[in-house]
């Protein structure tokens, strides 16, 4: 479609209202880390390490990234709406698991299944594909996933805050009942989008290929992976910068480390706003050249002995409204590269980026040290964003070289 269809709240015979669709990636994103400040305690209840406690971490990513793969297709056969309703039903059931459980095993076993959650991020963005055209759907992705912005920035304060109050299990309790609200809006607000394929799944997953041959979704999916990457560098590594290097206390880096968050929130406004007039391929590219320019300058001012921790963390905003100029124009690119396999193109888009952000974030933090200071996670970052210039680069030549364009 591209003309935006009639939109009724709460009339599940229409497409969703938006501010549904924002609340299902800021769901998403809420369960990631607002139980973080109480991984201490949780470690103490569980009677175990705290690198134990943290695979909680790394386990939700590894299977969120692997489920990705899946759900797009499934939701193509089958259709967005029953896909999330089924699967925000299954989170609530391992949101509860996690509270029950009575050993880390058992948790971790549960915060797995947790990453089911995943649907409401990826099928989000596949339904306003279905809704509207590439530059409009770049413009509602932008608006969508500034939930997906201001979530990461204040959930960490509110679950220590109810952790310190309730304990551990209380942020577990949040999740099970915002989930449910969820799960009651979705059933209420969200219309089917998706024209259902009448191909059986085993062809659905036999399309990867199609996906894979295409070098422009390539260069969208590695456009926004090396954007987004150079900021998962940074999750990795700036905690290491701040502490170890110049010597930040827990509450001064808190309030620094959120400088790309407040960079992503600006991008996120600036897509919404001008993406369908400006183009999506464009947005990419300014955002991957915002990204580059932040980090180098920063890199300059470290190289001209002035590195200190405010360059370097308040460059790291240029970093965030380049994530947030084209992360959603990226993903609108690759939803519309073959608009047939919208569902697929997104999960597979999205575990793309997941993975490629897990590995650059663990090796952001591996290969800094008090000698190197903050130099190894500002090439990797640099290399990462020049990586994703060159990506859309290549989407640009490519669409030339066929007579296309978004």
């Amino acid at each position: 479609m591209n003309t935006t269809p009639k939109v009724r709240y709460l009339d599940r015979s229409t497409p969703p209202h938006i501010s549904t669709l924002i609340l299902l990636t800021g769901m998403a994103a809420l369960v990631m880390n607002v139980f973080l400040p109480s991984l201490p305690r949780m470690t103490a209840y569980f009677e175990t390490d705290y690198a134990m406690t943290q695979l909680s971490v790394s386990v939700y990513l590894a299977v969120n990234a692997v489920l990705q793969i899946f759900v797009g297709p499934l939701s193509d056969k089958v259709g967005r709406r029953p896909v999330l309703l089924w699967g925000i039903a299954l989170f609530l059931l391992a949101t509860l698991g996690c509270i029950l459980a009575t050993d880390i095993y058992v948790f971790l076993l549960f915060r797995m299944m947790q990453a089911v959650i995943a649907v409401a991020m990826v099928l989000g963005r596949a339904v306003v594909r279905d809704m509207v055209g590439p530059n409009e759907a770049a413009s509602m992705i932008g608006y969508v996933t500034m939930g997906m912005a201001v979530v990461p920035m204040i959930s960490p304060l509110i679950g220590g805050v109810i952790d310190e109050t309730f304990g551990w299990k209380a942020n577990f309790w949040l999740m099970f009942i915002l989930g449910a609200a969820i799960w009651l809006l979705t059933y209420r607000d969200l219309g089917e989008t998706a024209r259902v394929s009448g191909k059986t799944l085993v062809q659905q997953f036999s399309e990867y290929p199609e996906l894979l041959r295409s070098p422009r979704f390539w260069g969208y999916a590695m456009a926004a992976a090396m954007t987004s990457g150079a900021f998962f560098a940074y999750l990795g590594g700036a905690p290491f910068v701040g502490t170890e290097i110049f010597g930040l206390s827990p509450s001064t880096l808190g309030l620094l480390f959120g400088a790309p968050a407040l960079g992503y929130f600006a991008g996120n406004y600036l897509s919404g706003r001008y993406s369908a007039r400006i183009g999506v391929n464009r947005m990419v590219l300014w955002g991957a050249l915002i990204n580059v320019t932040g980090i180098g300058l920063s890199s300059l001012v470290f190289a001209l002995g002035y590195g200190s921790a405010i360059s370097f963390f308040g460059f790291m905003t240029f970093v965030g409204v380049g994530n947030g100029l084209c992360v959603p124009n990226a993903t609108s690119g690759m939803l519309s590269v073959r608009p047939h396999l919208a569902g697929t193109a997104s999960g597979l888009g999205g575990a793309i980026m997941l993975s490629a952000g897990a590995a650059l974030s663990a090796l952001g933090g591996n290969l800094l040290s008090v000698e190197t200071g903050a130099w190894p996670l500002l090439f990797l970052m640099l290399v990462t964003a020049v990586a994703a210039v060159a990506s859309i680069r290549l989407v640009i030549w490519r669409e030339r070289m066929l007579g296309v364009g978004l």
